[in-house]
């Protein structure tokens, strides 16, 4: 989780704490990014906020890496299993679009 820490607090206006016992991160107040030990079965996974269309391209091609997470899912965001190999230049990219993805709309509702 180190690793995904450091990816996420390196992009701007994001701050961490503690959301439903799990690490979260956030731009301004709002949720882009929040890790899952175990949350509801034996996998470490982290949950990303993404751009429409993104979590159904993911999940349909390459289901060993990512799911359709709970609570989140329906709103379009992905789960990415970091159970198993992780290419950590696609999370990178994977979590600067969900933060982007969160801020954008952020920015659109003022």
């Amino acid at each position: 989780m180190d690793r995904v820490r450091g990816i996420c607090l390196a992009l701007p206006d994001v701050s961490e704490r503690l959301s439903h016992g799990e690490a979260a991160w956030f731009v301004r107040e709002r949720s882009f990014a929040t890790t899952a030990d175990h949350h509801h079965d034996d996998r470490l996974s982290v949950w990303l906020a993404a751009p429409a269309g993104r979590q159904e391209s993911l999940v349909e091609t390459d289901p060993v890496r990512f799911f359709l997470p709970p609570y989140v899912g329906g709103r379009g965001w992905i789960g990415v299993y970091l159970d198993v190999p992780v290419d950590w230049d696609e999370l990178t990219l994977l979590v600067a679009d969900a933060h982007a993805t969160v801020a954008a709309s952020r920015r659109v509702r003022r």
